[in-house]
């Protein structure tokens, strides 16, 4: 059977099981478009359970496009902390500012416009334009690869670029125009669902199986074809948690290139021993009262992984200026637990320091 004739055949049998088991989400509710490409964009790389509450407090504070516009690029950042990722909230903000100047407040119904937006790729334009806009336009993401993949016992590498492009192709070849946004949700749902990744997945369930090449042949964990990752580049951090009596040192990390622009614990590279540690504060003016180890850390980043050594110290004398710029911790800043709760955008790299930073000075209040 060939893979178009086989593939037109789910669209019926789809699209019934998801009008009966389509989950209950937020922006489903009010499939307009800045909810829908708000959620698309937040839902990127991330559980759609860990996305629901982010949602929910963005359109709080959030409702429109000119909302968005006219905050500040700092309360941005603030409300997506923990997100991740945060060139796409960089992105957010840029495209609702153009689109309030050039597009009156509203986000254009056309694919080839929504492709010209800050951050929208083919993937975002799709979900856009078929949900919100109803346009018969694919939406493929690793979900709906893997699906295709299996349903087709495809051997093409659905890593590349030519081998998504092929997928993509098909499905738009399928796509029904009286409900393109049901059905590029249908295919993600059962994806998330049903057609899982990392073990079997539950066919007996699937509403398209008698269709699915893959379990036909009994070969349904070989499917989806990946070429293998590069490894992740590991790199050790030693991270400086330094207190007083109410306030805790940060620094701004640079306006280029990894968390660019966010705040961070001072930390330097290498892993480095509590005389090591100790010398480096002395060297910056800092005396401390105490220098204690912390339990070690990891954050792990697209490719990127960050092995983390952290020092708790408690400063009892410094420069009296309150920017200390020293060579060896150069730009730190002394800020309250007020300031860092409600203004300041600390990246999760440093989730497990910050929960120190904030039981040690609610305990000091």
């Amino acid at each position: 059977m060939k893979q178009n004739a086989r593939l037109s055949k789910i669209v019926s049998p789809l699209l019934q099981w998801y009008d009966s088991h389509a989950r209950i989400l937020p922006w489903r509710e009010n499939p307009e478009p800045y909810a829908i490409w708000i959620s698309e964009i937040m839902l990127q790389q991330t559980r759609v359970e860990a996305v629901k509450p982010y949602f929910d407090r963005w359109m709080k504070a959030f409702p429109d496009l000119s909302s968005l516009a006219s905050a500040s690029e700092a309360e941005v950042l603030k409300l997506w902390e923990g997100l991740g990722y945060y060139s796409r909230v960089r992105n957010i903000h840029k495209t609702a500012k153009l689109v309030t100047e050039e597009h009156g407040g509203v986000l254009p119904s056309s694919f080839a416009e929504l492709l010209r937006l800050p951050g929208i790729g083919e993937y975002t334009a799709g979900a856009v334009g078929s949900i919100a806009f109803q346009l018969p336009v694919p939406c493929v993401d690793g979900n709906v690869l893997r699906v295709v993949a299996r349903l087709t016992a495809e051997k093409t590498d659905v890593s590349t670029a030519s081998g998504k492009k092929q997928f993509t192709g098909w499905i738009a070849e399928i796509i029904p125009k009286e409900r393109p946004g049901d059905f590029n949700q249908a295919m993600m749902e059962l994806g998330a669902t049903v057609c899982l990744p990392n073990g079997l997945p539950k066919c007996e369930l699937c509403p398209i199986s008698f269709l699915c090449e893959a379990r036909l042949q009994n070969r349904v964990t070989e499917y989806p074809i990946k070429s293998g990752k590069r490894p992740r580049k590991v790199e050790q951090k030693t991270v400086l948690v330094l207190l007083d009596e109410t306030r805790t040192a940060l620094r701004r990390r640079p306006e280029s290139g990894l968390l660019a622009g966010l705040w961070e614990f001072p930390n330097v590279d290498g892993t480095l021993s509590e005389e090591e540690v100790h010398q480096l504060l002395l060297a910056s003016g800092l005396v401390t009262a105490s220098l204690i180890k912390l339990r070690n850390a990891k954050h792990i980043f697209t490719h990127i992984e960050w092995e983390m050594t952290g020092y708790l110290a408690v400063v009892e004398q410094r420069s009296p200026d309150p920017g200390i710029s020293a060579k060896e911790v150069p730009d730190i800043q002394w800020v309250g637990l007020d300031l860092l709760e409600e203004k300041l955008t600390l990246p999760a790299a440093f989730k497990t320091y910050y929960q120190i930073v904030k039981r040690y000075l609610h305990k000091e209040s």
